[in-house]
This record gives structure tokens, C-alpha cells and sequence, in this order.
């Protein structure tokens, strides 16, 4: 199998036949152990439920009393949300399966005993993100670090302190002898400082941290920027599609348009979209927008957060939708080109909206939702006309270029980007108490965006998770970030329209998941559930 990036090289995976078990492994074709841990990335980063939805950037598509799981933790059960558990440990067998190996298989001569090195360092890092992927949404793990061989039934949980020991000393043996530049799509030292610091960070909010975490985290975040000015591109070339490897990236999960057809089928450019082919104009299979294939969208919220000045939002969001083919049956006849639908920052008057509604629909930004907004005698395009019910400004961010309706896309997903490191900095300084640090680190990310130096006078954590949702929604797992701050129920209450209509969570059981029920009926009893599941 060969997997390539989205624009140039990716590592490789050779193909290899009338071999067996026996003679494959050696130490000139090791390395292929490593890439298999890289390939399971990709369905970890596909699965985006748990990370968005039951936030205060992030709700569902329909009514506001239609009730999610997810998103308004009603009916949360053991059989729900168990894809990050199994995706995650998946990585975490193949990453044992490597170091095993490496370790006790392979006979490595001198000469390449440092990539023995590198590939355990590898093995080890991404060991480490799994693990952290998971404790943060179920608490301790069961932390098996040996090599898959046998069935077995008696595993048992350990505390989250003893996970998140586990988690820093992965890192910390790996950053060694990981490499500063390395491949495409490999993990760098400073993806693996970026990593650790999160950990810390995380780890200073919590009854067992230590004194020392927050201070900790910021001199991580500090070398995982390294020299890096991200005021070297716009927000804009960052994002643009011909420049996917680019300085910012600590690190990105690779899709491509050549080799396997597994290497084309990232989706993340149909979500936080509404089906926008139900508009006129707009056909199925040739919009360049794509086909919505998650039930997902932006709070009215998220949107509030653009100032006047700030770039983001033109690169991140559609304010207009543009039909890509002729239309004459339309209220008013449309042209490929043509606006379809606008959504405008701020309200138009009354006489801006009649004149535009002769013209393609208009949404204003108190109509983000589901619904059907009253007509408006007189103009050509009447709300009641428009067979869409969820109007709102889809993601431009993560559009493609290479795809097939809600699949088939081939942009690399990016996992951390030096602008998140600021923004991690920034909230580890503020918990260290050293606020002019955070300052300079949110005001390096917000001057990127508007120009203007030193924007922010004084910090709050607030500031901060404002700041992350302008700058990494959809990106970062923002249910993690509200949770390790405190700031998870706060928020939804102010901000999730379903959860401000019906939520029902309840903090002494929804700031972990369920443990899947799959995983408890294998167990034989040694595994535990989450506490209220």
C-alpha cells in the first residue's frame, strides 16, 4: 500500500507478497510497523461527534426541541460514543506491536540502531496522543503496553493520575530521538512538545496535579514554537488548498489523490454544512461545496465571535452560496455564478433586505437555525419557497478540491498548528499567574488575524476559549478544552440552543463517557464503568 499527501510526498507502504510472518520483519522493512500506526490517525480524526457537539461552538441541525444524544446528553448510555475508545486503541496495539518488536524481534545491526530509536520514539509518541485522547473523554484507562498475543478477558482500569504518568513518561522518553524535520506526516519533536504540554496543561486543572504543571506546559509550548512567526502568512494561505505543508503545521494527518483509494476518503469537508444541494442552482455532484454528511452545525454563538476586522471569518466561513448551475424554474432565474444564498454579518434594514430578496434568499444572523423565517410581501424569494430548512454559513476551511459528494476528500487534516501552541502558552501562563506571558501569546495569534498589535489590554480564560474558537473550530477538540477549564457546563448553558432548550447534563456524570458496552461484556467483570452509566 502506498499512501501519499494531499500535495506532494507521503511515507510509504510497501507492497509486499510470498512473504511470511516470519521473513518480514527485519530491519530494513521495520519501518512499516511505524507506518501502520500513522494509518490508524486517519479514523481517529474522522470521528467527530464527541470532539464538537454538546459544545458552545457546536450543536445539531434540527429543531430545538429534537433531541442528540451527543449534543444535549440525553439518553447517554454505555452503546454510545465507543468509536474513540476502539479507534484509539487500535493505534495503541500497533504502537505496542511496533515497540515489541523493535525491541525483542528484530536484530539491528550498528549501523541502524538509530532508527531503532526513531521508530520506537515514534511508536511511543503516538501511544502517548492516544492515551491522551481517551483519558480526557473517559478518565483512566487500561494502560496494556505490551504486544497483543493472546485472548484475554481480565483487563482492569487505572486511575487517571496513573494514566497521565503514563501518558508523559511515553513522550518524554520519545521526544529524544524524534526528529526536528523529519518526512511528511511523521511526528516531529515539536508535534511531540505540543503534545506534552497540552498533557501538562491539562493536568494542572486537576485534583492530582502537580506545582509545577502549568509552568511546565508554557516552557513546552515555548519549544514547540521554536522560531516560528505565525504572522508570516495570513490565516487565509494557511488553510489554501495548494498549501497544505506549510510551516505552521506541527502536524497533519495525509490523504492524497494517489495510491489507494483509502488514501482519498477523509469527509471533513461535509461537515458543518447544511445540505446545500437542496438550494436551485446548486447540483449534487458538481458544487464545490459538497454533500452534508454529519448532523452537525455552528451555534448562533460562533458566529457573534467575528469582529468587523477579523480575517478569519471570510477564510472560514461561506457568507455566500454561489450555483454552479443554470437555474430558470428559480423565483428569479439563475445563472452558474449567481448568489443563491447570503447570510450577512450584521442585520440588514428592512429596505436592504426587500432589495436583495428580489434577488437570492437572505438570511440574517438571528435566523441560523432551523426554521422558516415569515415572507416578505412582494420580493421574489419568499422563505416558503426555499425547500432548505437549516440555513446557515457553512465551513469554507476545510473545503476540497478532490472529492465525491461527502466523501473521497483528499486534504490533509491539520492536528496542531503553532497558532494552537500560543494559544496553549497563553492558557498555561495564566494558570502559572504570569499574565503578561499569556498576553503576548494571545495577542501574537489575534494581531495574525486583525492587524492590531496588543489588541487584548488584560487575559481571562474566556479570552482564551474565545480566541480558540475563532481560530481552531473544528480543528481542536473543543468538549476536551471546555472540560479541562471548568468551564464545559457554563458554557452550553449560554451558548447550545438544544441544551438551553432541554439539556439535561449533569456534571457529576457527563464530564466522562460511558465506557462501551461492548468492552464491559468482554471483561467478565474486571472492567468498570463510569460512575452514573
Amino acid at each position: 500500500m502506498i499512501t501519499f499527501n494531499a500535495c506532494d510526498s507521503y511515507i510509504e507502504e510497501d507492497i509486499f507478497s510470498d512473504i511470511t510472518s516470519e521473513n518480514f520483519i527485519d530491519e530494513n522493512t521495520a519501518d512499516q510497523l511505524v507506518v501502520g500506526i500513522y494509518v490508524s490517525l486517519r479514523d481517529i480524526y474522522k470521528d467527530y461527534n464527541l470532539k464538537f457537539l454538546g459544545t458552545d461552538l457546536f450543536t445539531i441541525k434540527g429543531e430545538l426541541n429534537s433531541f442528540s444524544t451527543t449534543n444535549d446528553y440525553f439518553g447517554f448510555t454505555s452503546g454510545t460514543g465507543g468509536s474513540a475508545w476502539i479507534r484509539n486503541y487500535d493505534l495503541v496495539s500497533k504502537a505496542n506491536t511496533a515497540i515489541n518488536r523493535y525491541e525483542n524481534q528484530i536484530n539491528w545491526s550498528d549501523s541502524k540502531l538509530g532508527e531503532k530509536a526513531y521508530g520506537i520514539a515514534q511508536a511511543r509518541a503516538l501511544r502517548g496522543l492516544a492515551f491522551f485522547n481517551m483519558v480526557q473523554q473517559y478518565g483512566g484507562m487500561v494502560l496494556e503496553l505490551d504486544e497483543p498475543t493472546t485472548i484475554r478477558s481480565d483487563y482492569t482500569r487505572s486511575t487517571e493520575e496513573e494514566t497521565y504518568a503514563q501518558i508523559i513518561a511515553d513522550l518524554e522518553a520519545a521526544i529524544p530521538d524524534l526528529l526536528d524535520n523529519p518526512e511528511t506526516g511523521r511526528f516531529s519533536k515539536r508535534a511531540a512538545q505540543h503534545v506534552l504540554a497540552e498533557v501538562y496543561l491539562t493536568r494542572g486543572y486537576s485534583s492530582f496535579a502537580s506545582a509545577t504543571d502549568f509552568d511546565t506546559a508554557a516552557t513546552l509550548a515555548e519549544a514547540a514554537i521554536g522560531s516560528y512567526d505565525i504572522r508570516s502568512q495570513t490565516f487565509a494561505e494557511v488553510f489554501s488548498y495548494d498549501n497544505q505543508v506549510n510551516d505552521e503545521i506541527l502536524f497533519a494527518v495525509q490523504w492524497g489523490s494517489g495510491g489507494l483509494t483509502t488514501d482519498q476518503v477523509n469527509t471533513k469537508h461535509s461537515i458543518f454544512m447544511n445540505q446545500v444541494a437542496n438550494y436551485p442552482g446548486v447540483n449534487r455532484t458538481t458544487t464545490p461545496y459538497g454533500f452534508s454528511s454529519a448532523n452537525m452545525m455552528p451555534t448562533p454563538y460562533f458566529y457573534t465571535l467575528f469582529a468587523d476586522n477579523d480575517s478569519r471569518d471570510d477564510a472560514t466561513i461561506h457568507r455566500a452560496i454561489l450555483a454552479d448551475v443554470d437555474e430558470p424554474t428559480a423565483p428569479d432565474p439563475i445563472v452558474a455564478g449567481d448568489t443563491v444564498v447570503y447570510y450577512p454579518k450584521a442585520a440588514l434594514d428592512a429596505t436592504e433586505l426587500a432589495e436583495r430578496l428580489d434577488r437570492y434568499w437572505v438570511y440574517q444572523p438571528d435566523q441560523y437555525l432551523f426554521g422558516l423565517p415569515d415572507d416578505i410581501p412582494g420580493v421574489n424569494y419568499l422563505y416558503s419557497l426555499n425547500p432548505e430548512r437549516t440555513n446557515f454559513p457553512i465551513f469554507k476551511k476545510f473545503d476540497d478540491e478532490i472529492f465525491n459528494e461527502t466523501t473521497d476528500g483528499a486534504r490533509d487534516t491539520f492536528v496542531f498548528r503553532v497558532a494552537g501552541t500560543h494559544l496553549l502558552a497563553a492558557e498555561a501562563y495564566l494558570g502559572a499567574g504570569n499574565t503578561a506571558s499569556a498576553l503576548m501569546h494571545l495577542n501574537i495569534v489575534r494581531e495574525r488575524a486583525t492587524g492590531v498589535a496588543n489588541e487584548y489590554a488584560s487575559v481571562t480564560i474566556d479570552d482564551i476559549l474565545n480566541e480558540r474558537a475563532l481560530e481552531l473550530a473544528g480543528e481542536a477538540n473543543r468538549w476536551a478544552v471546555l472540560k479541562r477549564t471548568g468551564k464545559l457546563e457554563e458554557r452550553i448553558n449560554l451558548y447550545n440552543p438544544h441544551v438551553i432548550d432541554h439539556g439535561t447534563f449533569d456534571s457529576s456524570i457527563h464530564l466522562l463517557r460511558p465506557i462501551p458496552s461492548s468492552e464491559l461484556e468482554l471483561s467478565d467483570g474486571s472492567l468498570l464503568q463510569n460512575p452514573g452509566y
